[in-house]
């Protein structure tokens, strides 16, 4: 008998879901995975973000089914096997296991530990890797409350977004970072020095606003490794030690974590033909598409483009890069792990979900 049929709900999709769809619904579940069924519930093989990301990697298409992408050699136990699921996923390096019965329906999941995600990572994979921190925009667009503080200390719940953004890369063993300040940049230096961090910070002090990008030229240092470039205002919810990895692995100048946006329009669309004449009238429908999150990964050598004392953005830098034939790719995260408190109705979005944070 199926265990709690509402639960199996969260983590089985059909042959037929878009990956766009899947997205969505393993967003929802929260567990990274999706177990794909056909119609009488049997399990035909399961799809995680993992996959959906190498499938858009390869293909850019968004309209790609599960039944293409999904992995048909999905490991599983049987009912009377269940006892030993947790032995079994450490053995396998599995975070999940299906337990079916004899017709290959899923009659429970057992997560590893109840915690999906949070074994063989490596917290020290970025010990050894330079993070930018852009800290040094206004914030019109949280105006007054940048009236009174500089954008990178307004708090999500206790903490101010720029001590979370750190802690993020934190997990990962980031010990080196450099702050670009501007704007009400002494009450900035003085929240840190008071905190007294276990971690090294540079102020890289803009006397004019220079871009995304235009304040990195003023870094002195001579870098070795990938860098990553990351904005004050946004918190990516993913798995960093994947995102350095990906960008290594891939050959790119230049990564953009690239996150997942579904608008839905509310109106009904209108396709016309010629001398307006109309073919179809589409309710309501929804534009997926992926956005600029403002987290980079780049190669050292590439910031000497960064042309001296003038604005220059990110998006500038990638675009000089394209021109001057350097692979410039994208990693795709999903909708949910990108949160953006540039807005005031995005802060309070934050605010929610801030205690689900991924964690190495």
């Amino acid at each position: 008998m199926r265990t709690n049929i509402e639960k199996l709900k969260q983590y089985e999709g059909n042959e037929d879901l878009t990956i766009v769809e899947a997205m969505q619904k393993i967003d929802r579940n929260n567990k990274g995975i999706l177990y794909i069924v056909d119609k009488d519930k049997r399990m035909l093989g399961s799809l995680t973000d993992g996959d959906i990301r190498r499938w858009i990697i390869k293909t850019g298409d968004l309209n790609g089914k599960a039944k293409q992408v999904m992995y048909t050699n999905t490991k599983y136990l049987l009912a009377h096997e269940s006892k030993k699921a947790q032995e079994y996923m450490s053995v396998e390096g599995l975070n999940s296991v299906p337990i079916l019965d004899s017709n290959r329906i899923i009659e429970d999941i057992i997560f590893y530990n109840n915690s999906l995600g949070k074994k063989n990572k490596n917290c020290m994979a970025l010990s050894q890797i330079p993070v930018i921190i852009m800290a040094g925009g206004k914030g019109t667009r949280l105006y007054p409350y940048t009236k009174i503080l500089p954008k990178p200390l307004i708090p999500i719940g206790d903490i101010p977004i720029l001590e979370r953004i750190i802690g993020k890369f934190r997990t990962y063993g980031v010990n080196e970072f450099y702050l670009t300040i501007n704007y009400k940049k002494e009450m900035i230096k003085s929240y840190f020095n008071e905190i007294n961090p276990d971690y090294t910070i540079h102020y890289i002090e803009e006397n004019i606003p220079l871009g995304t990008a235009g304040s990195i030229e003023l870094i002195k240092e001579e870098f070795n490794t990938p860098i990553i470039v990351s904005n004050c205002d946004t918190l990516i919810e993913d798995d960093y030690e994947e995102i350095l990895k990906y960008h290594k692995e891939s050959g790119n100048a230049l990564t953009i974590v690239s996150a997942l946006k579904n608008t839905i329009i509310p109106y009904g669309v209108i396709h016309s033909q010629e001398q307006g004449i109309i073919s179809s009238i589409e309710e309501k429908p929804s534009m997926s598409y992926f956005i600029n999150t403002g987290m980079y990964v780049i190669n050292p050598e590439h910031l000497k483009k960064i042309p001296r004392g003038q604005i220059f953005h990110m998006t500038d830098l990638a675009e000089q890069l394209i021109t001057d034939s350097h692979k410039v790719g994208m990693f795709p995260i999903s909708e949910n792990s990108f949160l953006d408190m540039g807005e005031f109705e995005e802060m309070k979005k934050m605010e929610d979900r801030i205690n689900h944070n991924f964690t190495c």
